[in-house]
């Protein structure tokens, strides 16, 4: 578009016109329209079109000019638009149609007069409605000007980190290098090192910039904020010689896969207070591949380090980032209270992704989980409080746990699971609005003689299943041990515990709940349940029990088993129920 303006005594561009208050000059026009400026003090419009135009009388009377801009700016941009808003596309101008500049005192400009031939707004209604634009057109202008540079004509910017702490850093400022190939590791500890030093001043922010950071695992401080900017990939060397080993947990004994120390978690923290991972959802990548080869081989000789593993800690969040391809558990929190994990999501391959868990709250106090997507290798989410006699021992329990509003996927685990380490004691956990698609099991509490503990208190409601092998699964013989030293004599205890509000389709076996003589699994609640049966499986045992007492309320389909008492939705009993032993298992489905 050709655009050429003068000011009123000077042939040139640099005329400024204002429209309710919002100015543009001509670099800023891409109307339809062609706009001639000449030294007589008249902006003649140049029509692009021949169908003559309707105008008559002033079309913005009274509206002052300031002095003309030398560039244009947001303002002129955003003042075009509403021009645009104010003269649609079917209007067109005849060349003697044209604007005046009215000198006022000292060359300076007075007012824009419009000599039209009908009046542009056909009503008040229409008036107002400009008037609204403008409102708002204000409003941008001064979000920009308090923002620096919230949107332009070109698109929306990227958002800036928000500042969250007194101090904030970027990574590059400690020689960090975002090519995918130098390795950052010290970068991350100088960046990490500072913060530490403003403790007593609240900390400090490190922010990660778009690119491909490579780093061996490092260690987080009190009083940080890790921001990860949009595009921003925190990479796991694939090295393990880079990975240093420590000492065994102490709830998990000589180690989980093997003996001895364990490799450490890529990023690290432990004895921390007050800490933030988030981010416009940037990522951290553990490239797990490589672990999973070697495990599945049998080249590791000691347990693999998670992704993210927070021990001993309080007042954590993360939130708004990407976890993905752990070597080992995803997200560990370790003997942490007060713990949040929001908008989250984590990925690794549904297959071949060995105890790829998603997040692991493990003998954790006061923790919320909500609006995640998980799709792993295992467990979506496993409440875990330690394992056998060594939990025992360690005697920390998981309680207080709300996880709701997420959607997860596990084909050869669980949505959300709790055990099969709970040594420690799990209690007062809520778990509520969950899909669960494509996955082998939806809700699993798993244990086993030796374990010791209890898992009692448990509210499980408004489920989704959507083509899930079983829905529901309590399992007490899930004999995973450590090496020695356990006693399987020490039972563990499992009651109230209820599901309320259930739905599915496609669902293979909708409640499997096993217990044994010696692990009997007492006072479970089924209310409102509907599950559609998957077609081949409609002629296999839908609901089935041993060892379980307790009651079904309301309508529950399928039929529950005999174990159950079953009330109406008043609240009356209706059937007894029979034997708690009853045993009707199968688990060729």
């Amino acid at each position: 578009m050709m655009c050429q303006i003068v000011n009123h005594r000077i042939f040139g561009c640099n005329c400024t016109v204002i429209i309710v208050g919002v100015s543009f000059n001509s670099r800023s026009l891409s109307t339809s329209h062609t706009v001639r400026c000449f030294p007589s003090n008249t902006l003649h419009l140049s029509p692009l079109r021949t169908t003559p135009p309707h105008i008559s009388t002033n079309l913005l009377p009274n509206l002052s000019l300031p002095q003309p801009h030398t560039a244009p700016t947001f303002e002129n941009n955003l003042a075009f638009l509403l021009l645009s808003f104010l003269i649609p596309s079917t209007t067109h101008f005849e060349p003697t149609t044209h604007v005046t500049m009215v000198e006022r005192s000292a060359g300076k400009l007075g007012w824009l007069i419009v000599r039209p031939k009908t009046v542009p707004f056909a009503s008040r209604r229409t008036f107002f409605a400009f008037l609204w634009v403008a409102a708002l057109a204000s409003l941008f202008v001064w979000q920009r000007n308090s923002t620096n540079g919230l949107l332009t004509l070109d698109g929306i910017a990227p958002a800036p980190p928000p500042k969250l702490r007194p101090a904030v850093f970027c990574l590059t400022e400690f020689g960090g290098v975002g090519d995918g190939v130098t390795l950052n590791t010290e970068a991350f500890e100088r960046g990490v090192r500072a913060i530490s030093e403003l403790g007593s001043r609240g900390g400090g922010q490190l922010n990660v910039p778009p690119g491909r950071w490579l780093t061996a695992p490092f260690n987080l401080t009190s009083h940080i904020t890790l921001f990860l900017a949009t595009h921003a990939v925190i990479l796991a060397v694939q090295d393990e010689k880079y990975w240093p080993l420590m000492p065994p947990l102490p709830s998990y004994g000589d180690g989980r896969e093997h003996p001895g120390p364990r490799y450490s978690s890529l990023i690290h923290g432990q004895n921390l207070r007050d800490v933030v991972i988030t981010g416009h959802n940037g990522t951290i990548n553990g490239q797990g591949q490589i672990w999973w080869t070697k495990f599945f081989q049998k080249l590791l000789h000691h347990t693999r380090g998670p992704l993210v593993q927070i021990l001993w800690s309080s007042d954590i969040v993360i939130s708004n980032i990407t976890l993905r391809d752990s070597p080992f558990w995803t997200l560990h929190p370790y003997d942490c209270k007060n713990v949040t994990v929001k908008n989250v999501t984590i990925l690794a391959p549904v297959y071949n992704a060995p105890n790829t868990d998603g997040i692991d709250p493990d003998s954790c106090e006061d923790m919320l989980i909500e609006d995640c997507y998980i799709s792993v290798g295992d467990d979506a989410i496993a409440v875990k409080s330690g394992w056998d006699h060594y939990g025992i021992a360690y005697g920390k329990p998981s309680r207080n746990i709300v996880i709701r509003n997420l959607v997860v996927r596990s084909n050869v685990s669980s949505g959300i699971s709790i055990g099969s380490e709970m040594s420690g004691g799990v209690s007062d956990i809520l778990v509520e609005n969950i899909l669960v698609w494509e996955s082998r099991r939806g809700m699993r509490i798993k244990t086993a003689p030796g374990r010791g503990g209890y898992v009692s208190q448990i509210t499980f409601r408004n489920l989704v299943f959507k083509n899930v092998g079983v829905g529901i699964v309590i399992k007490t013989d899930y004999n995973q041990h450590p090496v020695s030293g356990y006693d399987p004599t020490i039972l563990p205890i499992l009651s109230d515990i209820s599901f309320t509000n259930v739905r599915g389709q496609g669902v293979r076996v909708p409640v499997r709940i096993q217990g044994s003589e010696e692990i009997p699994v007492r006072n479970v609640t089924i209310q409102d349940m509907r599950v559609g049966i998957a077609y081949s499986y409609v002629n296999k045992p839908r609901f089935q029990c041993s060892f379980a007492q307790g009651q079904v309320l309301g309508t529950v389909f399928p039929a529950p088993c005999e174990n159950f008492d079953q009330y109406n939705e008043q609240g009356q009993l209706v059937k007894q129920g029979s034997s708690m032993n009853v045993s009707d298992i199968d688990y060729e489905i």
